[in-house]
């Protein structure tokens, strides 16, 4: 039963990282109808970012975060602005194949400027708190609260102001949203402010829960995407539960199989829910 209890503990720490990561994914997909492949590189952007002010003015991590995540919402708005906004009339697959182009812009860019090798926020063992049997690391409680702000204040966007509601929108059908006079150059940047800010929160919070390296977001990349389809892609609280289930049955797969498997477990997932249910466990709910 601990056993069980540390893993549900785990998996819902690695669910609230993959859930930040499949949110910006699915609003991406939702309103410009591409695949973002650069995502995962935003998601190390990020992290990195917020290393800055922890490494110059050593500042915690949990005040440069508010740095990482504004920075990486402006990468976010630059790349779209100078590059995607200019491909809006193209095919899908010509801006899935530029956003493969700008991962590895990005990712070149951090080895340049941080290096290849790992970066700490902070070094040391940390003493995880017993409870009930299982270790709780108090890293662990800050990612899941982080997150579950985060997703609140999402929420809150959506359902309560006048942009947040023409993304539902523009998400559900862009054609019949423009006509209806949504500014629609607005809701592409708000959606990249939120997919940006949404994407270094998750490279921060596993930052926090491992460490910094140039490629953490590409490999974050799979069960990021697993999770965005098993919601139903384009559907942001769909992208909520999606990660919580993927980040579960990576931990609960530990039981059974070595842990260097735990990606092959989300790629299952993926190809299964593309096989039986395409559209997603959430399809046909509103978002």
């Amino acid at each position: 039963m601990a056993e069980f209890l540390q893993l549900t503990i785990y998996g819902i720490v690695a669910g609230s990282i993959f859930s930040l990561g499949a949110i910006g994914l699915s609003l991406v997909y939702g309103i410009l109808r591409f695949p973002h492949f650069a995502h995962g590189d935003l998601i190390t952007l990020g992290a990195y970012f917020t290393l800055v002010p922890v490494s110059i003015l050593g500042a915690p991590p949990e005040l440069s975060f508010f740095f990482g995540v504004g920075a990486t919402m402006l990468v976010a708005v630059a790349v779209d602005q100078i590059l995607y906004r200019r491909l809006r009339k193209v095919a899908p697959v010509i801006l899935l194949i530029s956003s493969v182009g700008v991962a590895l812009i990005l990712r070149s860019l951090v080895q340049l400027i941080w290096g290849p090798g790992n970066q700490y926020y902070s070094q040391g063992i940390e003493m995880p708190w017993r409870l009930a049997g299982v270790n709780v690391k108090p890293d662990h409680l800050l990612i899941v609260a982080g997150a579950v702000v985060l997703v609140v204040l999402l929420h809150l966007f959506l359902q309560k102001t006048k942009t947040g509601k023409a993304m539902r929108a523009m998400s559900d059908n862009a054609d019949l949203a423009q006509v209806t006079g949504i500014e629609v150059n607005k809701v592409i940047i708000w959606t990249w402010v939120i997919g940006g800010g949404m994407a270094a929160a998750a490279g921060v919070f596993l930052g926090i829960d491992t460490r910094l390296h140039p490629v953490m977001g590409w490999r974050l990349l799979l069960p990021v995407f697993a999770a965005a389809i098993l919601g139903g892609i384009g559907r942001p609280y769909g992208a909520i539960v999606g990660g919580l289930i993927i980040g579960l049955a990576q931990e609960y797969s530990t039981a059974f199989l070595s842990p260097p498997y735990k990606p092959a477990v989300a790629f299952a997932l993926m190809v299964i829910m593309l096989i039986f249910k395409p559209t997603g466990l959430l399809a046909g709910r509103k978002a």
